[in-house]
């Protein structure tokens, strides 16, 4: 069983290969006596790969299966994750931190959804338990070991028997949850899963949500695991694991194995790339609810985190990127617009074409079915044309165009979310996705791989003969293999590295070859890798980088700095780098290894006769094409598109444009033939006063992709812990007037004011020449408070034009003022806040001004503390602005200026009438709220609705107020906009367009709109906040939420600290507010409990939701969190929060929430405040919950 060694005799037996995914099961069996290889395609099912072995060997049904030797991956895990069908858990986690996992990080999972639905926790019960230790692993809290097992007696009584085990700071000493975990086993729990043996690195949320996932899924796997073994008697079993490596099937846990079928798809496109010497690889594995994107140069990308079904997840895992875009993808009209995807069919009821009772929707399948892709004699299911002509005809009809029309458009579009998924996978990691051939599988990929590589410049595409099942085929060529991995405890990197790590080396590959000799394996086939997770001090993004035997310093800094500069566009020499982590892999060979067979057709030969020729789509047209037999095209075979080649397990079609050349009896290459790109880009889309639907919807996701790509390069080369890690950024893309065309969803307060900053800065300097890039933050030009610098780069045609701008604005550690930070809570002027730039250019010709910006940011009484600091980070927002302007000058080479000069026009418009469609939908008349601020500054609006057009007017609201809750206009126009946005419910994007039907008037002077000089950084992060509330309550769309960010500020003369703390979201009619989350106009992240510890001197004591805080109502508030801090040496403390004084109100008869409380020590403080605070000292933040919606009595 397992992976033991075999008598001799048993030596020559079959070989299965399988992968199950969420539609079909996948087999290849491996003949043991002529080496030939079957294949199956089954319907998945649990006894799918049982099924696909007995119809390989053409036994029937219930008759026995000889031993053999399998291999395989499976979806099992994250279906169960998807649907929530894993294994009932419990958590035992340290005091005071039972809601942790519920929290995470504290943002929400679309920022524009007022009903925020947050994944649903894989544990069903939570014991809290007094073990906890500090930052060193020095136990400081022990368990009462009675108290525990009453607990967890009164858990396992209510018939749970699987158990996660979380422990603060686990990961340095696992003695306290070995004690939890011994109580847990003499009480019966039949699995339990401890924190620091699943994932032993710092990070409590990550590492216990990982934790939980285990005992969720670990007891699944293991009875599905039990059941085939049970049906396969003298078999050996090995499970495919997320890494890309096997593992025998009794030790698969539930951790690694989530991505244990797309794995193997990674494994096989890098055997193919490897043989064929190819320099890249792009694997390109698209199945029917999904795709699966990966790239390879010569060693797997991996990951050690991810998110997957909304859970955090620690394992080494593949780097694939998932897009929800595959067979059963969804195509509809909304809006002037065709859509495909997000959301899919799925494999039950599937397509319209499958012919199940229950398929309502038209999807990717039936569209290739339509336009001839896919040929249904050649389809492992029988196939129904008629009701996919019904769905085509009904969406015809309501979009205006003929039926094959929309088909094609429906596959331009499907076809366009890859690329752009491609693109951003290659940009992340700093490719030029041009340089790399795209290897295609996965039963539907040959159909659309033409069409990619067209919109991506690739020209050279692998098909191997079992591409349609290629994941399956890398189960039969992965290795067995083993990882572990341990903390590092922030080791330095100097002289003494290599003794700091060879403990942790030598345990852990001592751990790896003792799990492999008892999977089967002799010494000499066991090799060991050696790694270390290296980052500047003072990050947290590590860099994996190979260790050889000897850890010399010298050479570690080398290849970090290399890999740095490589992903992140620089590096720090001489500045601190430490070892986050120490990983081991131990791995069994599977096979010698790979022969170079490079990419060369032999001499060419005939083409044999077609089957027979058909309509097809291909390119941008409807064409008669042949028709081939894969098995038919011997090596020399050369045939120009357009051409359908057909085998058992998919379709590959060749475009107008490609050739096919069949290389061997294994692999066929296509190539581009000609640089068709431009060419059918121009020819189907045209500038017109008219939007075309398709290229309407391919014109949003292009422009919010440069948007996303901007903000992956920004992240990647900033050096501020406040964009890398909390993600305090935005990035954008504006027409030639400033007027804001797309947005990636980063945070919403930046977004909506971003425009007048652009807007200003093009006043400022009206003709700005080719080169010049500018920054500011100004509040009276569009800023929102001074540490958010706005780099705005003006983008000119080949002939010196101006013609769009792209723009980034990010949070920085510090401009000045008179606090570390540049937040102080009772700052009177701006001055106070920080250094001001006022449109100054930066970058003149192409040249980054130093001394200009040095001169700025020194500049006023309170200058900037680090100004080396604001330059890494400007110079990541020019990188990021650079990134974006050369992918708008792609765009206009692949459809020319004047078509995406009116599609920049079109998005807009769209987004207009998206919004006057919901605005008619209001009322007529005038919907009016008015709150206050605790301070009594009234927030006042009346929101006029006539038809489809609104006016949203805050007369009535106070003057601007002496202290700094003030808010730039910009800010009050960023809110309107971010509700407006918000009403819609639509991925459209948000810009300018939201606004057309919009008059805002607000009254100069007042605390919405101050006059210049007035003190700002309070009403960027507090009163935005009551301005969404009051005009979400005036449309009566939902009660208040906490109406604060809870900005928290510590530190002394060596460091600062600065966060902002999460609470209740308001209840609306027909939904409950969600708990322990940022609402509005934020979203940034929060440090976890042990970074936070681990960096700082200070004690996390509780981190929580503050129950019972959310408003009553038929529908509730939402409960804010506690979050309490003991300081461990002096220093100062600041705290800028609102909702202390007035609760957030209820609506239509809810109950308020309750208002926020700030104390020192028990004792009340006010809610803005600066102390001086002793070690021992405690500050506890109750963030205010939401309020409620409709009478309690009618609580649902």
């Amino acid at each position: 069983m397992g992976g033991r060694r075999r008598p001799r005799g048993e030596a020559r037996r079959w070989q299965f290969w399988i992968d199950r995914g969420g539609t079909f099961t996948d087999c290849l069996g491996r003949d043991p006596v002529t080496g030939a290889i079957r294949v199956a395609k089954v319907l998945s099912s649990d006894r799918a790969p049982l099924d696909g072995i007995r119809r390989i060997l053409g036994r029937s049904d219930g008759d026995p299966i000889p031993p053999c030797d399998i291999r395989m991956g499976t979806t099992i895990a994250t279906n169960a994750l998807l649907e929530r069908k894993g294994t009932p858990c419990a958590l035992a986690i340290t005091r005071g931190f039972r809601d942790l996992l519920a929290i995470g990080n504290q943002t929400r999972p679309d920022i524009f959804a007022i009903d925020i639905r947050k994944p649903e926790a894989l544990y069903t019960r939570v014991v809290e338990v007094d073990a906890r230790c500090d930052a060193s692993g020095r136990a400081v809290v022990e368990p009462d070991i009675d108290a525990l097992r009453r607990s967890l007696r009164e858990v396992r009584g209510a018939g749970i028997d699987s158990l996660a085990v979380v422990v603060l700071h686990a990961y340095r000493s696992g003695a306290l949850e070995r004690v939890i975990g011994d109580v847990a086993r003499d009480l019966g729990f039949r699995h339990v899963s401890l924190s620091h043996e699943v994932a032993a690195e710092i990070g409590m949320v990550g590492r216990g949500d990982t934790t939980v996932v285990d005992a969720y899924l670990t007891p699944l796997l293991r009875d599905y695991v039990a059941g085939l073994l049970r049906e396969l008697p003298g078999s050996s079993l090995r499970m495919m694991q997320s890494s890309g490596g096997l593992t025998d099937a009794r030790r698969f846990r539930g951790r690694n194995a989530v991505l244990s079928g797309p794995a193997a798809g990674v494994v096989a496109t890098a055997h193919l790339a490897r043989e064929a010497g190819l320099p890249g690889a792009i694997g390109f594995d698209m199945g029917g609810t999904s795709t699966d994107v990966s790239r390879y140069d010569g060693a797997y990308e991996r990951v050690y985190e991810t998110e997957v079904a909304g859970v955090r997840l620690r394992a080494p895992m593949m780097a694939i990127h998932t897009v929800a875009a595959g067979g059963g993808s969804i195509c509809r009209a909304r809006g002037g617009r065709l859509t495909v995807g997000p959301d899919s069919a799925g494999a039950d009821p599937g397509p319209l074409c499958y012919g199940r009772a229950g398929a309502r929707d038209l999807t990717v399948t039936d569209v290739n079915l339509a336009l001839g892709r896919v040929l249904p004699d050649r389809f492992p299911l029988p196939l129904c044309r008629e009701p996919v002509d019904a769905a085509l005809a009904a969406l015809a009809s309501r979009v205006g165009r003929p039926p094959e029309e929309v088909a094609a458009g429906l596959f331009a579009i499907a076809n366009h979310n890859m690329a752009e998924a491609i693109r951003q996978v290659t940009i992340a990691r700093g490719r030029d996705v041009r340089d790399d051939a795209l290897v295609v599988f996965g039963g539907a990929g040959g159909q659309h791989a033409c069409a990619i590589a067209r919109q991506l410049g690739i020209r050279t595409l692998l098909f191997h003969r079992f591409a349609g099942v290629l994941s399956a085929y890398g189960m039969g060529l992965a290795d067995v293999t083993w990882h572990g991995e341990a903390d590092a405890g922030r080791l330095a990197v100097d002289a003494g590295i290599a003794g700091a790590l060879e403990p942790a080396f030598a345990r852990l590959a001592a751990a790896g070859r003792a799990a492999l000799r008892a999977d089967g394996f002799t010494p000499d086939q066991i090799h060991t890798v050696r790694r270390v997770d290296l980052r500047y001090r003072g990050t947290e993004t590590p860099i994996p980088v190979d260790v050889d035997d000897r850890a010399d310093a010298a050479a570690l800094r080398a290849a970090f700095e290399a890999a740095h500069e490589r992903l992140f566009g620089y590096a720090r020499p001489g500045h601190p780098i430490e070892v986050a982590a120490v990983r081991v892999e131990t791995i069994a060979r599977a096979r010698p290894p790979d022969a170079r067979r490079p990419l060369v057709a032999p001499a060419e030969r005939p083409a044999p006769p077609p089957l027979r020729r058909t309509r097809v789509w291909a390119g941008d047209r409807f064409c008669d094409a042949p028709v081939y037999a894969r098995e038919s095209l011997a090596p020399g075979v050369r045939i120009a598109g357009p051409a359908i080649v057909v085998e058992d397990t998919g379709t590959v079609v060749v475009d107008p444009g490609f050739a096919l050349a069949a290389i061997d009896a294994d692999r066929i290459a296509v190539t581009a033939t000609a640089a068709t790109t431009t060419a059918t880009a121009r020819r189907r889309a045209r500038a017109s006063d008219r939007p075309d639907p398709v290229q309407l919807e391919i014109f949003n996701n292009r422009f919010m992709s440069i948007a996303t790509q901007m903000g992956a390069v920004l992240r990647r080369t900033a050096l501020s812990t406040n964009i890398r890690e909390r993600l305090d950024f935005s990035c954008a893309v504006f027409d030639r007037d400033g007027g804001l065309v797309a947005n990636a969803p980063h945070i919403p307060v930046h977004l909506g004011a971003m425009g007048e900053s652009v807007r200003c800065t093009l006043a400022a300097h009206p003709d700005p020449q080719p080169g010049d890039v500018y920054a500011t933050n100004d509040p009276a030009a569009g800023g929102s408070h001074l540490p958010d610098i706005t780099v705005v780069t003006p983008v000119h045609d080949d002939r010196g034009v101006l013609r769009f701008f792209t723009a980034s604005r990010g949070h920085h550690a510090d401009v000045g003022g008179i606090t570390p930070g540049s937040m102080p809570p009772f700052s009177r002027s701006i001055d106070e806040e920080g250094a001001v730039l006022r449109a100054l250019r930066i970058v003149r010709g192409g040249r980054f001004d130093e001394a200009a910006v040095r001169a700025a940011l020194s500049a006023g009484p309170w200058p900037a503390r680090d100004p080396d600091a604001n330059i890494a980070d400007l110079q990541a927002q020019i990188a990021a602005n650079r990134t974006g302007a050369r992918l708008l000058r792609d765009t206009i080479d692949e459809y020319g200026l004047a078509v995406v000069d009116a599609y920049m026009r079109h998005v807009q418009d769209n987004a207009a009438a998206e919004v006057a469609t919901e605005i008619a939908a209001l009322p007529d008349g005038d919907h009016a709220f008015e709150d206050a601020l605790d301070d009594g500054t009234p927030i006042c609006v009346r929101i006029s609705v006539s038809g489809d057009r609104m006016t949203v007017d805050f007369s009535g609201t106070g003057p601007q107020v002496d202290g700094n809750l003030n808010a730039p206009r910009a800010v009050t126009v960023a809110a309107v906009l971010y509700v407006l946005r918000a009403l819609v419910g639509a991925p459209i994007p948000l810009n300018s367009g939201c606004l057309r039907n919009v008059s805002i008037r607000v009254p100069p002077g007042s605390v919405l709109d101050p006059a210049p000089g007035a003190a700002v950084c309070g009403g960027n992060v507090e009163t935005s906040q009551r301005v969404v509330d009051v005009l979400l309550a005036a449309l009566g769309k939902a009660a208040a939420s906490q109406g604060t960010m809870n900005n928290l500020t510590f530190g002394d003369d060596t460091f600062g600290y600065y966060e902002t703390i999460a609470g209740g979201a308001g209840a609306g009619p027909g939904f409950h507010g969600a708990s322990g989350v940022h609402t509005h106009m934020t979203n940034t992240r929060i440090t976890g409990p042990e970074v936070l510890e681990a960096r700082y001197p200070v004690r996390l004591v509780q981190f929580s939701l503050r129950r019972g805080s959310g408003g009553a109502g038929r529908w509730r508030g939402g409960d804010g969190v506690v979050r309490e801090i003991e300081l461990l040496r002096p220093m100062c403390v600041s705290i800028l929060s609102e909702r202390r004084a007035r609760a957030p109100f209820g609506l239509a008869g809810g109950h308020p929430g309750a208002p926020g409380r700030n104390l020192h020590n028990g004792a009340p403080l006010p809610g803005k405040v600066e102390l001086d605070a002793a070690a021992g000292d405690r500050i506890r933040i109750e963030t205010p919950g939401g309020g409620g919606y409709g009478p309690p009595d009618q609580a649902t």
